[in-house]
């Protein structure tokens, strides 16, 4: 009897209107039980580039990982497929579902693959093109895109830092309803918990962020920092929404995994995931719709940034900037429009100098100490208080203490992204694949 090492990576399993990648992927867990497989992982998440226009919502993908039977693998296939075909929301354009299966090890393509899709747009053929170069079982409807995401996750094993997410689930029929997420136990929760979890509240608002708005069956997601808090503190979560299944995952949400390259100004490509170094050329402003713009510029070139109003306090930060700083950006590229050229979306910024800021003014008068009037051009100063004029007196020099430090700058949890790292998570690293999994990680 022989066994063999299985990594099933799916993606694009949803739509705006319903469905969800991951809890796909839960039922799919609990029908694989049937099967007797030895899991390798918990379900990884594997969060791609963000700025990329053909996703539905997250843009995440899934790998399940995990040691079978080999004659089981065929009907593992199947049933997979069948699953997939009856799950999908079709006639939604933007929903191209892609299941992608490897035995053994992954091929090394799939690793550079998976880095590449955390901050570059990939096209379908080159997945296709790996797919076939490998000889990998797969299947896909639609364009095939979720072919992509399929075998990033595959290739993604989550070898450095990652975190952990506890997810719960309403049944598909509920979907149209309330979801009743108790605020109070959430905070109670978050409390409790400390910094084992991160980016379940916003600080500034008192906004819970666990629970989703739309129409999938997502009742809430606790992030944090191993399988066990997360865990633990949905034990205190209470909802209206009764929970049908749960999952914990190993993801790649809040490692800051999408921006980890940096690109010059003339390098930038639509799309994009990137760090830039520059100083600043324009001082920042606030356009109508409360969206902050200036400009940067390094060796290479200069480029407009725009910070968006749902950014809050990130835009404050960014208006005390002035020509001159050098400054770090944490930014998306947005393609150039009929109104606007290609153009910087920043996540966050980091400052790294900042300029003298100096006042001119006129010099107080020696006799009475009111300020002076200009006495003309080459004349100097005179004091229309006391008479005394200072034809050798000169403006005055005084630097003006900036509202900004040194440091970094990120939105608030509200506003981040899934793989925005929170400031909470600045210093900590979470690296290894589990040796052994929680008896307990998924249910039914």
């Amino acid at each position: 009897m022989s066994y063999t090492t299985v990594h099933l990576g799916m993606d694009d399993i949803d739509s705006p209107r319903g469905g969800c990648t991951t809890h796909f992927a839960c039922i799919l867990a609990e029908k694989l039980e049937q099967f007797h497989v030895q899991w390798l992982d918990y379900p990884n998440l594997i969060r791609l580039n963000p700025n990329i226009p053909f996703r539905t919502r997250g843009n995440g993908a899934v790998a399940l990982r995990f040691v079978v039977r080999s004659e089981m693998i065929a009907q593992i296939l199947t049933m997979t497929r069948n699953m997939t075909v009856n799950y999908v929301e079709r006639g939604y354009p933007n929903t191209n579902p892609g299941l992608v299966v490897v035995t053994g090890e992954p091929p090394d393509e799939l690793m550079t693959l998976a880095g590449r899709t955390l901050w570059r747009t990939v096209p379908i053929a080159l997945a296709q093109r790996i797919i076939q170069r490998n000889s990998l079982k797969h299947f896909s409807m639609g364009n095939g895109r979720g072919l992509i995401g399929s075998l990033s996750a595959i290739g993604n094993q989550l070898t450095d830092d990652h975190t952990y997410e506890y997810l719960a689930y309403r049944s598909i029929d509920a979907c149209s309803q309330e979801r009743g997420v108790d605020a109070r136990s959430v905070f109670d929760m978050d409390k409790m918990m400390g910094d084992k979890l991160f980016s379940n509240i916003d600080p500034m608002t008192g906004e819970v962020l666990i629970a989703p708005r739309g129409p999938d069956p997502v009742i809430y997601g606790i992030r944090g920092e191993r399988p066990y808090y997360v865990t633990e503190a949905a034990e205190h979560v209470r909802s209206v929404q009764a929970k049908d299944r749960w999952m914990i995952m190993r993801t790649n949400q809040g490692t800051g995994e999408h921006l980890t390259h940096r690109v010059s100004v003339c390098d930038l490509r639509p799309y994009m995931a990137a760090v830039i170094q520059g100083r600043v050329v324009s001082p920042p402003r606030m356009i109508e719709g409360g969206h902050v713009i200036f400009s940067v510029a390094d060796e290479t070139g200069k480029i407009d940034c725009a910070i968006y109003e749902p950014a809050g306090e990130l835009r404050e930060n960014a208006l005390m900037l002035a020509p001159n700083d050098d400054v770090t950006l944490h930014s998306g590229v947005r393609p150039a429009a009929s109104n606007h050229g290609l153009t910087l979306n920043v996540e966050g910024f980091e400052v790294l100098e900042m300029s003298e800021t100096v006042v001119f003014s006129n010099p107080v008068c020696p006799q009475c100490g009111k300020r002076m009037t200009s006495a003309g051009q080459g004349k100097g100063f005179k004091c229309t208080a006391c008479g005394f004029k200072g034809r050798d007196s000169t403006k005055t020099e005084t630097s003006v203490t900036r509202g900004l430090e040194r440091g970094l700058y990120l939105p608030p949890p509200r506003a981040q992204r899934h793989l925005t790292r929170p400031k909470t998570r600045t210093t900590k690293r979470n690296s290894g694949v589990p040796t052994r999994l929680m008896h307990e990680w998924h249910y039914p």
